[in-house]
């Protein structure tokens, strides 16, 4: 099967570099993007929207001779869930990598500080406990020395969504930060976090307790939850 592999934001497709041998061992055609204004820190990110980042993931799916299964890690969940809305005959199933998928009209995170223009990976003072979970400091020094400013249009745009059609592409999540139960109960109270996810008409979740770039600290581990996320539709098929 076609996994189409998108980061999240201020990484480039080497993020994934440690998930995609054991997906490539499993038999699978491992498409790795890099998206548009991510190529260098010196790529021209000025102009650059959602909607191009939509659109060079639909190029990928559009390539591909059969249908795909989307993997998105955090704000790469809102643009797979984009990309489902825009080919849903097209998509096996979305596998949300601590994240979810975001309702029209929303953006991803306009409260992210932009500076000349861009948006920097800020100082790790600004994120959860949750967030650093299991990244040490050789971690995050590793992930600072490789994360690229991310265009401020793809933070700030607003999500835009119009074929009903994808509420029918399974959806996968990988509980990381929340756990299943957590987001089970978010799911049955109606909560705000999970009302886009609860139009969709099969949901499985899998746990995988660690901080919020499971690709750097549970990698083996992640790989391992997108292999079960893609057997269920192996055994559909």
């Amino acid at each position: 099967m076609d996994l189409i592999l998108i980061p999240g934001f201020w990484l480039d497709g080497d993020s994934w570099s440690c998930v995609t041998a054991p997906l490539e061992r499993a038999g699978h055609r491992v498409h790795v993007l890099t998206l548009p204004g991510l190529e260098s820190r010196d790529a021209d990110r000025r102009g650059i929207t959602l909607q191009h980042h939509v659109d060079a993931v639909v190029a990928t799916v559009d390539r591909c001779a059969e249908k795909v299964v989307l993997v998105g890690h955090s704000g790469g969940g809102a643009i797979a869930y984009a990309v489902a809305d825009a080919r849903p005959d097209r998509v096996a199933r979305v596998v949300y990598v601590d994240s979810a998928p975001l309702p029209d009209g929303r953006p991803i995170n306009d409260d992210l500080p932009v500076v000349d223009g861009e948006i920097p990976l800020p100082d790790w003072s600004e994120f959860t406990e949750g967030d650093l979970r299991d990244l040490d400091e050789a971690g995050r020094e590793a992930f600072r020395a490789q994360a690229l400013p991310q265009p401020t249009g793809v933070a700030y745009d607003k999500q835009v969504l119009r074929d009903e059609c994808r509420h029918d592409v399974p959806a996968t999540v990988v509980c990381c930060q929340f756990s299943s139960d957590v987001v089970r109960g978010w799911l049955a109270e109606g909560h705000p976090m999970a009302a886009e996810l609860a139009r969709i008409r099969e949901v499985d979740l899998i746990d995988l307790p660690t901080g919020h770039w499971p690709q750097f600290t549970k990698p083996t581990e992640l790989a391992d939850a997108v292999l079960r996320a893609v057997e269920r539709d192996r055994l559909r098929g």
